[in-house]
């Protein structure tokens, strides 16, 4: 009886003293598909590891996304084939790889964009459709919802749910993640995207970024028609795409100011770039054989990111030519037809570790498409880039890392198998470009919190206290006219003119009296004298 009663005590004890155990949270996870996850499921599976009852809710047919047994994964029925997908992407990326005149050019991305955004948004639109699943998530009590908005389904359920929302992404495409939390973004300073500028711009850069300002949210109220239409018959009231965002009680971004561009940010604003930056693991044994074999020019490593493995075969040659004239081994990662003219320093791999060879010390250079993750490992291990920016918003991380001097960046479209030996040749031999890398490296590393510990406790935060109502600032309850103090200005500006006018009118009238009294003086003078 007295051991029992023991160990009743101990397991009382140990559920108090086990955070996870004992106040652990419910919370409901609505990622985006294909490269976004990869980061975002570290925060996933770190949360699980503590004791919160994690719930991830994917489609039927998700697209590149793996899952694992560390939470719970909740599934519901959509309309479109794996196939369907891949052909989405597929034609947005070839879009991208086709050279057309400007405007001709941006006109296809545009709409090359809307149609991919509208193929896999049928899959939010799948999920409201399923009742059983929204009954389901009704009735499961979530403390908080963490999403990655690019496609806006987390943002609309977390509306529809009536819970507090995290976001966890990269960024918008029309400065909504600045703009929706009422972050100043001054134009002189701040490039916008897909203006490919610095923050040092010179006149006519600077009225390029004005003039991008003016269409962005035009831009992506075209791009997010779809989802505002959905937004609007499930909550059952008019919604801009303000209001879909603006009321997200965190934003977690996958970026730092060693990378981007300083500028003003709100309290609510949460940086956690290099957050994918895993701790160096041994190489396979057959990348450890290739990696050694390599000799004293040691290697390049090159990838297009996860979701593009392959390029046209004119392109692929002319990529194989340039790399052909480096004596460092290069890894590629592609899956698509080998190129005849593959050079004998060539490997191609369908897969590679790809953190664990850069931080290898035999690694000279990174070739990167310039999506986010690849950039902060090459950050990370202080491997100078060549960056060849696809779509999205690679052409701007490209701008990023070139003006740090960190790494050249080519034109995928234009680039020539000369221009990548050069550029190669270049961030190799010339060390100017890893010590701005291992500068850049030093500063990114030198941090009170990890990243991840950091995009957890603020996750967690939302979950204990409902959200973060305290840190939002009273500008979302201004108008246009108030929060640029027009108003302000109107009225100072009628006081100071009505004061300029009573002081005319004041001195137009001394003046007048002045003026007639002289002349009365002067006319009883003249009287006198005869």
């Amino acid at each position: 009886m007295a051991l029992r009663l023991c160990c009743a005590w101990i397991s009382i004890l140990l559920l108090l003293l086990l955070p996870g155990l004992s106040d652990g949270g419910k919370l409901l996870v609505v990622p985006m598909v294909g490269s976004h996850w990869l980061s975002m499921q570290e925060v996933v599976e770190k949360l699980s590891e503590k004791g919160h009852e994690v719930v991830v809710l994917v489609p039927e047919v998700s697209w590149q996304m793996e899952t694992t047994q560390a939470y719970k994964v909740v599934t519901y029925p959509v309309s479109q084939s794996l196939e369907e997908l891949d052909n989405s992407f597929r034609e947005y990326v070839a879009v991208h790889l086709t050279p057309k005149p400007f405007p001709l050019n941006a006109l296809a991305m545009y709409n090359a964009s809307v149609h991919v955004f509208s193929t896999f948004f049928g899959q939010c639109k799948d999920l409201f459709h399923s009742q059983e699943t929204l009954r389901f998530l009704n009735q499961s009590g979530f403390d908080a919802v963490l999403t990655d908005p690019a496609f806006m389904c987390g943002a609309i359920l977390a509306h529809h749910l009536s819970l507090p929302f995290v976001f966890f992404m990269r960024g918008f495409p029309c400065n909504l993640h600045f703009s929706a939390p009422q972050s100043p973004s001054p134009l002189s300073y701040i490039p916008r995207l897909f203006s490919f500028n610095s923050d040092r711009m010179t006149f006519f850069q600077r009225v390029e970024n004005a003039l991008i300002s003016l269409l962005e949210l035009d831009y992506c109220n075209g791009f997010y028609g779809e989802a505002l239409k959905l937004s609007s018959e499930v909550l059952q009231r008019d919604v801009s795409l303000m209001d879909l965002v603006n009321s997200a009680a965190i934003w977690i971004l996958r970026f730092d100011f060693v990378f981007d561009y300083v500028r003003p940010v709100m309290p609510n604003m949460v940086f956690v770039g290099g957050i994918n930056c895993a701790k160096k693991k041994p190489l396979p044994k057959e990348f450890e054989a290739m990696v050694n074999a390599s000799g004293e020019h040691g290697i390049v490593v090159f990838s297009l990111g996860s979701m593009v493995s392959e390029i046209p075969m004119k392109k692929a040659m002319e990529i194989a030519d340039g790399l052909g004239t480096v004596p460092q081994t290069v890894f590629w990662r592609y899956t698509g037809q080998a190129p005849p003219n593959l050079p004998k320093n060539v490997k191609l791999v369908k897969w590679l570790p790809q953190n664990d060879l850069l931080a290898h010390p035999k690694t000279r250079a990174f070739i990167t498409h310039g999506g986010s993750h690849g950039v902060y490992e090459g950050i990370c291990n202080a491997v100078p880039m060549v960056l060849m920016p696809l779509f999205g918003d690679q052409m701007d991380n490209a701008k990023r890392v070139e003006s740090r001097g960190a790494g050249l960046t080519l034109n995928i479209l234009e680039m020539t198998s000369a221009d990548i030996s050069n550029a190669l040749k270049a961030v190799i031999n010339d060390k100017t470009y890893k010590e701005n890398i291992q500068r850049l490296s030093d500063l990114h590393l030198d941090r009170p919190i990890h990243p991840l510990d950091l995009a957890v406790h603020w996750v967690e935060f939302v979950m204990r206290h409902k959200g973060a109502p305290h840190l939002r600032p009273a500008a979302h309850d201004l108008n246009w006219v108030q929060y640029h103090s027009l108003d302000v200005i109107a009225f100072l500006a009628a006081v100071t003119l009505l004061f300029l006018f009573i002081s005319f009118k004041c001195c137009l009238c001394c003046c007048r009296r002045c003026c007639g009294k002289k002349g009365r003086t002067g006319k009883a003078t003249k009287a006198k004298s005869h």
